[in-house]
């Protein structure tokens, strides 16, 4: 009787083995497409912060600009105008960021990391295993049984 009901076990799992592959396939299938969606929503955000703050920087920038050469047609004293070259440069660094081709040359320079300098990728002391998971959590548990925490 009990031979019985083992093999229609082994039986019904054998049947079911390529279904439950196709699940799990399908599972890890969503989890890689909800992750990209995550990432390229995280980058919109990143690139409409950019535009943000690079009109709100235009704007300080305009704004010093008309002040700088207002101080510099009344008294003529060209260090009055240094400032502009900094402010310039920042400006320019985010519009580039904003509305040129910056991430496009991050993303390349990221690639060619990946590529050709992975050891510059490494994770200091390796990936965490089970078993230095495990160790780590029973060192806090050691630590929570010698110092209580305080009501």
């Amino acid at each position: 009787m009990g031979n019985f009901i083992s093999i229609n076990l082994e039986d019904h799992y054998k049947k079911n083995e390529k279904f439950l592959q196709s699940l799990n396939e399908i599972a890890i299938e969503r989890q890689i497409q909800m992750q990209n969606q995550m990432a390229d929503r995280q980058r919109a955000t990143a690139v409409a912060k950019s535009r943000d703050l690079f009109l709100w920087i235009s704007t300080f920038n305009i704004t010093a600009t008309a002040g700088l050469f207002t101080g510099f047609r009344r008294t003529k004293r060209a260090y009055f105008l240094i400032p502009l070259i900094p402010l310039t440069f920042v400006n320019l660094y985010y519009w580039d960021l904003a509305y040129g081709n910056k991430l496009h040359r991050i993303r390349m320079e990221a690639e060619h990391i990946m590529t050709h300098e992975i050891d510059m990728l490494k994770v200091p002391c390796g990936l965490p295993t089970p078993s230095s998971i495990d160790q780590g959590r029973m060192v806090e548990e050691e630590t929570k049984k010698i110092h209580p925490p305080m009501p």
